[in-house]
């Protein structure tokens, strides 16, 4: 897991480092890095170098939302790329995880 910022309204961004594919085998790193921050604070994962997802993925974004929903906080994804968004629709998630355009833009990374 690569930068953490927090927003105005205490809403902490993810990146998730190098991970290219939330898929089987590779959703584990993602559940143990992101699962303390949910059950502190809202999250917000941004999603832009995601470039595959599986059930294995799904799950585990099912899994964060769930446990962030349980501590009080939210948790959402931002700046999924349409086949992600897709995805997610056809599961019938796209309206819990994804985050709203006019939201996910001011998720983007402060300037250095």
């Amino acid at each position: 897991m690569t930068p953490v910022f927090t927003l105005p309204d205490h809403m902490t961004v993810v990146h998730p480092g190098n991970v290219r594919e939330l898929v089987r085998g590779q959703e584990n790193c993602l559940l143990e890095q992101v699962a303390p921050l949910v059950n502190r604070e809202s999250v917000v994962l941004d999603l832009r170098q995601i470039e595959r997802i599986d059930a294995a993925g799904i799950a585990v974004l099912i899994a964060l939302y769930t446990q962030a929903h349980n501590a009080g906080h939210n948790f959402v994804v931002a700046h999924a790329p349409h086949r992600i968004e897709n995805i997610l629709a056809l599961v019938g998630l796209d309206h819990i995880l994804l985050a709203p355009e006019a939201f996910a833009a001011c998720c983007e990374r402060p300037a250095a």
